[in-house]
């Protein structure tokens, strides 16, 4: 009987050996998860918090050079869900082609004066902030603004500043009004962005008007003043006004605080004016479209970019006014050189009078077939 006991228990500890050894063993700690990381080996921060999401694709329609490549890879590592992105170079170029309908997208980037016509149009979904728990991160400044009371439709994205660049080795009398644009010696050695509202706003300004104004007398004056700058500006460029400035092509001109700041690291002689007569001041937001298809994967996109340990990534490359106070914060304790180089630029941390004396350009309702003439008829003219 001993005999036989003690073969049982040979045999019942052979199998629980085999089965050990199936499984790893008792001693074998599991394999740790490696960390995601994106294409560029950026370790990729955790979604916090982790959305329930089972859309397999996000449709972003947005502005072009506008969206770091690590948060988008990361995104699409830590859920799963694959990015697709068109890309617009106007707010002009954008509406049209969403107001006509037909379209797959998610998500779109107006700016903050278009934004109200496509409320009026129907065209975008209110937000559901009980699926945005993140929107705590912004700076409040951003938020409730005029174009979208309550931030019912949109949440800021970027904000900017438009003014005046030049090369300060090469432009010897410095420009310091947007009126200065039309002197003869700049001719044909400007870029501007290929903005209607915004370069028939500056022309308002320099006629004392409303660069919002929908008098059809003063938008004449402005109509028949600007038709003198058009054929003195050497080209129109939304997508990357820096590349000719930088290559020398031009000397001076008009753009984004990105841009501005994009070429002077390049080149330090390159300065930003604030014109006497107050900047363009501007903000881009996200904004659902009606029928977006993939709900779920658009509010996991928008609380995952809105962490501070993500959001932080636009400071280095598309290095605009920042309405995300966690990312600031995270940049300050992480990367304080990123940090004190936004905080201490006069373009990406503009004077308090600069926001002060400054001009939003608005929604002008049924006045903006008067613009879209103006900017057809003038610049039209030119070619």
């Amino acid at each position: 009987m001993t005999g036989t006991k003690s073969w049982k228990v040979f045999a019942i500890l052979m199998m629980l050996s085999l089965a050990l050894a199936a499984c790893g063993g008792v001693a074998t700690k599991p394999a740790s998860t490696a960390p995601l990381t994106s294409s560029s080996g950026f370790v990729c921060p955790e979604a916090n918090p982790k959305m329930e999401v089972t859309s397999k694709e996000l449709n972003l329609f947005v502005w072009t050079e506008y969206i770091p490549k690590d948060m988008s890879e990361c995104f699409e590592k830590v859920y799963g869900i694959k990015v697709n992105r068109d890309e617009y170079s106007s707010n002009e170029e954008m509406y049209p082609k969403i107001s006509s309908g037909g379209t797959n997208y998610d998500l779109v980037q107006p700016t903050d004066y278009i934004v109200a016509l496509m409320i009026r149009q129907n065209l975008l979904q209110k937000l559901d902030k009980s699926k945005l728990p993140n929107m705590k991160n912004y700076d409040p400044k951003y938020l409730n603004l005029g174009f979208d009371p309550g931030n019912a439709y949109t949440l800021p994205y970027q904000a900017g500043v438009d003014a005046i660049i030049y090369n300060s080795d090469k432009v010897k009398t410095v420009p310091t009004s947007w009126a200065d644009l039309w002197k003869p010696e700049y001719a044909g050695r400007m870029v501007f962005l290929d903005d209607s509202r915004v370069t028939i706003g500056l022309t308002l300004l320099t006629l004392g008007f409303d660069p919002n104004t929908t008098d059809p007398a003063q938008l004449d004056q402005a109509k028949a003043k600007l038709a003198l700058l058009i054929p003195n500006i050497k080209l129109f460029d939304s997508d990357s006004p820096k590349t000719a400035l930088i290559a020398g092509d031009v000397d001076l001109g008009m753009t984004w605080t990105g841009e501005a700041v994009t070429a002077q690291k390049e080149n330090p002689a390159f300065k930003f004016v604030y014109p006497t007569e107050g900047a363009l001041l501007w903000q881009d937001n996200w904004a659902i479209l009606k029928g977006a298809p993939h709900l779920d994967a658009v509010y996991a996109w928008l609380n995952y970019t809105l962490q501070g340990d993500v959001f932080w990534l636009m400071l280095p490359e598309f290095p605009y006014i920042n309405p995300d106070q966690a990312a600031l914060d995270y940049a300050k304790g992480a990367q304080p050189e990123l940090y004190n180089a936004y905080m201490g630029s006069n373009i990406t941390n503009p004077p308090a009078e600069v926001f002060t004396q400054g001009h939003h350009v608005q929604d002008v309702g049924d006045a903006l077939p008067l613009y879209d003439q103006i900017w057809t008829e003038v610049k039209g003219a030119t070619k």
